[in-house]
This record gives structure tokens, sequence and C-alpha cells, in this order.
């Protein structure tokens, strides 16, 4: 079964979510709005991106589902929610609705702030819904892995099975609060106390100059039997370079899980695909599909494919 483990909604209307005027009027989001042609600013903009999404999968033969990620607030170190600096949310009800009632194609992906006064109560109400995994993104939601106060949190991963998908490098998507808390190896914490742990990007830079944490997963990945790593947005031109690694080292190749990150454009590596590869790879207007053809033209093997459902949390 090929799961694609990173893939994102975004919300406008209370209670679903919001998004900050920053993020609206950033270059990003600017360009994902006028490649989906949807507009945000419009009533039906939530039901539309699920309905896009929805049919992108549908129309990928080869996918059988996805994991729809909410998005947490930002919350400080008392656990009260600092809406000044979240610039996206996407709530936990919203998004195990929407799996709800796509359940054949989709699944939910919570996330929980560690910080919250609550959080080890929302992560098991979240269990409760069904969640497939935690999705986190340090530098963004402003945490730090490491912190003592994610202890419980991962106390309680541990204890229900919930695999957490950690962003990991550098991130230009989304306003960063943090760029100090990149580091994969912040998340030794979780993998001592036995948690899966998927490390989104595999600790690749997103511009270059920014640190490269990638040597950091690869040495992760290798001592640390649930220690993983997904491909989301490696095929952006800044993060393809670690191709090169994952899929000539033997073992951290076993450790790589499929993940999209739709709606980030997917830019074929012609330099490791070929020029009509590469062709054929552009032609294709489906971003969640050309993300595989891609990947399938890269050469990675069956158990890369069925690996995210191998991981994930199935719904009881």
């Amino acid at each position: 079964m090929v799961i694609d483990c990173h893939v994102h909604l975004c919300a406008t209307v209370s209670p679903n979510g919001r998004m900050s005027k920053k993020l609206l009027g950033s270059v990003p989001f600017k360009f994902m709005r006028w490649r989906l042609g949807l507009d945000p600013a419009g009533e039906r903009f939530d039901s539309d991106l699920v309905s896009l999404v929805d049919r992108l999968i549908v129309d990928t033969p080869t996918l059988h589902a996805a994991v729809m990620l909410a998005f947490d607030a930002v919350y400080d170190h008392e656990g009260h929610r600092d809406d000044a600096n979240t610039h996206l949310y996407v709530s936990n009800d919203y998004v195990a609705k929407v799996a709800r009632e796509h359940s054949a194609r989709m699944l939910f992906g919570a996330s929980v702030h560690p910080y919250r006064t609550d959080a080890v109560a929302e992560l098991e109400r979240c269990a409760a819904m069904g969640a497939a995994l935690i999705k986190w993104l340090p530098i963004v939601q402003n945490f730090n892995p490491a912190d003592p106060l994610c202890e419980p949190f991962y106390e309680a991963l541990a204890a229900l099975n919930i695999p957490l998908l950690c962003h990991t490098g550098g991130e230009h998507s989304l306003p960063t609060l943090d760029k100090n808390v990149a580091d994969p190896n912040l998340l030794i914490p979780a993998l001592r106390r036995g948690v899966k742990v998927i490390m989104a990007h595999c600790g690749t830079h997103s511009y270059p100059g920014e640190a490269d944490y990638l040597p950091n997963f690869v040495r992760l990945a290798k001592e640390y039997e649930h220690c993983y790593g997904d491909t989301a947005a490696l095929d952006l031109p800044t993060r393809s370079y670690a191709y090169n690694t994952i899929l000539k080292d033997k073992i951290v190749n076993q450790k790589i899980v499929h993940g999209s990150d739709w709606p980030i454009l997917p830019v074929p590596p012609t330099t490791k695909i070929g020029v009509l590869e590469s062709l054929h790879a552009w032609a294709e207007t489906n971003w969640i599909k050309r993300d595989i053809d891609i990947k399938r033209a890269l050469g990675f093997d069956d158990n890369y494919w069925n690996r995210a459902a191998t991981i994930v949390r199935k719904p009881t």
C-alpha cells in the first residue's frame, strides 16, 4: 500500500483554522494560490482545496492514500497560545473531519504543540479520532524538540505508538521564528524514548548557505532503528542533493519514507533522471503524480513505496 505521509491542507474559515496577513502576502503562498486557482478570500477556499487534493489523489492510480496534515498554533513556554506569531493554523478537528469524509483516500495527520498545558490530553483525543501521526515544524511553531517540556509528550507518543513527523532543516515557505531548532539531533530525546520519528526533508537546507543537517540525519538513521526520513520537497533544486546520499547508502535507503509536501512544486532533477524523464515529469500537471514519477525515475524500490504504510498508525 502506497501512502504519501506528507500532504498539507490550509484553512481560512474559523474554526477550521487561519492564515496571517503575512503568510497570505508571501511569495510562496501567492504562487500556490495562482497555481491552484483558488481564492483564499473566498468562502469556499477550504472545501475547494480539499476537493482539489482529493481529485489529485484519485488521478494518481499508484497512490492509495495520503496523510492530511493539521498544523497547531504557536504556544509559549507557559503554555499560552501565541496568536501574534501564529501564521498558519489548521485545526485537528477540521482535518479529522476531512479524513473521515474521505476515509478511502485520506488519513488524519494531527498536530499538537508540546508546550500546550493540555498537550498530552490533546494527543490522546487525536488518537481517539484516528490520528495516523503527529506533525511538527519547530522552526515555525517556535519550540525546541530537546526541551524537557517535550518529555511527557514523547512518553505518550511511545505509549500510543503514534509516529512523529518532524520538519528538519531549513524552511522558507512559512515565516520562521527560530532557525536554531532545525537540527535532527534535537530529536534524540524522542528516539531514546522509543518514538518512531520521521525526519521530514532528511535535514536538508532550503537555500544554499544554510546549515546542512543531512549528515546528522544519516548518522541517526543508522544509529536508531525507528529513525526515518521522508522525501518531502526533495525535488526542489535546493534539496535534491540529498538523493546522492539516500539512494547510494544501503542502510539509509532502507529508512526513507514517501512524502510529497504537496502543494510544494516538484522540480525534476534533470542531472539525475535525464532529459527525457524530466520533460515527461514537467508535462504532468498533477503535482502529486509528478512527484511520484520523479521518484520512480530516480529508482526508489518497492520497499520505499510501501514503507509509510508500515509506520503510520492505522485507524481502529
